[in-house]
């Protein structure tokens, strides 16, 4: 997807966020490796699965037209309450190996989580929606003004919660978005 400006990551958000590119390293299936890789990630204590497909697909994206005027990576924020309990935000690792295979500053405390929510992975679109809600913010809209970003989430689904913190980080003057996930679930 990272070579192709139409893909199915960009069309699963037309209409709903504006973003420069758009691309995941894997599509996520029930029969899917990565499937059981992500829920290694965020369920077993596994932040290095993040790491390296973040270093891994950094490269690539480092390599893509489309990624090359990326100022900064910003992972999509868990609220501090369910981090502590997770230990660790999943997307912060995938973003700290996208940050350094692309050479770019990983800008974890720019985009906050203001609000507890439940978990999303059994929820249908509109319940994705509601869930969220008004749930991100930016702090400190300067560090970011101006600049090229890349979000990132583990996996896409709905576009819900991409979509919300995208909106938010796109209030800032000047700041263009692309998005980016370790995987794409299949429709």
């Amino acid at each position: 997807m990272h070579l192709v400006q139409d893909n199915e990551f960009i069309q699963r958000l037309w209409g709903r966020l504006k973003i420069e590119s758009g691309a995941a390293a894997y599509y996520f299936t029930r029969e899917s490796p990565i499937r059981m890789a992500v829920h290694h990630l965020k369920y077993k204590n596994k932040p290095e699965i993040g790491l390296m497909i973040g270093r891994e697909f950094g490269r690539m994206l480092r390599e893509s037209d489309f990624f090359k005027s990326v100022d900064g990576v910003i992972p999509v924020p868990l609220h501090p309450r369910k981090e502590r309990m997770r230990g660790y935000n999943q997307s912060t690792v995938f973003a700290q190996g996208l940050s350094e295979a692309m050479d770019v500053p990983m800008l974890g405390k720019v985009l906050v989580r203001r609000v507890f929510t439940a978990t999303q992975t059994k929820k249908r679109r509109m319940e994705r929606f509601e869930n969220v809600g008004e749930a991100f913010a930016v702090e400190k809209p300067q560090t970011i003004e101006g600049k090229h970003l890349l979000l990132v989430d583990d996996v896409l689904t709905t576009g819900a919660t991409l979509e919300l913190c995208g909106k938010s980080i796109l209030e800032v003057e000047g700041t263009r978005l692309s998005c980016a996930t370790i995987a794409i679930a299949s429709r």
